[in-house]
């Protein structure tokens, strides 16, 4: 079941219907070069990110370090195929923004992405992040292996403690294996290195995530 079955939205409007094709997203990355699309460099691994608006979310990954091969914006979690960022932001998909994160064990470990994931943005404000509204906007991680799922979900409760002792709510993240990744316009590719002084609507909880290099 998607986020967008368990909001009821087919029963409302009905979906967006599917597009026959993909969007034009581009071939290269605006930062190091890498191209955006596989195949990737072998023993690579790879991760979807929803934290709110994806423009601020890729810069802080690919800031990450060498270990990250290359990002891209997208959309995944919904049921439309090849969506656009206007049908996404109708809510008629049930998509999250999301960041595609390719990278290089052990030159970056799962953890320490996880904890920029988690630092990064307030997990527990549902279908927000900010002053961001709509479901486009929640926070979630789909994963691409049993051993993510995993760690992800171990994260998960264990910034959850940290959190309930400094008094703050409840992670609403979502957590699933397997879901399909649509790149995003081109015009969304590494938007905030296209333009610097861009938007970028991302704020944490200023609580620290003990995982990777906080270990």
């Amino acid at each position: 079941m998607t986020i967008f079955d368990e909001l009821g939205l087919s029963k409302l409007l009905g979906p967006i219907p599917d597009h026959a094709t993909p969007v034009a997203h581009g071939k290269r990355h605006f930062v190091n070069g890498h191209p955006l699309d596989p195949p990737f460099p072998l023993g690579s691994e790879q991760v979807l990110f929803g934290m709110g608006c994806f423009w601020g979310a890729e810069r802080k990954f690919w800031q990450a370090g060498e270990g990250v091969y290359v990002t891209a914006v997208g959309y995944a979690g919904g049921v439309t195929k090849n969506p656009t960022y206007d049908d996404v932001c109708s809510g008629r998909t049930g998509h999250a923004e999301v960041v595609l994160v390719v990278y290089q064990p052990p030159a970056i470990a799962f953890d320490d992405l996880l904890r920029i994931f988690w630092e990064g943005h307030d997990p527990t404000q549902g279908m927000r992040q900010g002053n961001d509204f709509g479901t486009q906007y929640r926070s979630a991680i789909y994963v691409s292996t049993p051993e993510q799922l995993a760690a992800a979900n171990e994260s998960r409760a264990m910034y959850q403690r940290v959190l309930t002792g400094a008094h703050l709510g409840d992670i609403t993240t979502e957590i699933t294996e397997g879901r399909p990744f649509y790149y995003a316009e081109e015009y969304h590719q590494q938007y905030l290195a296209k333009n610097p002084g861009g938007y970028c609507g991302l704020g944490g909880t200023g609580i620290a995530c003990p995982l990777g290099s906080c270990d």
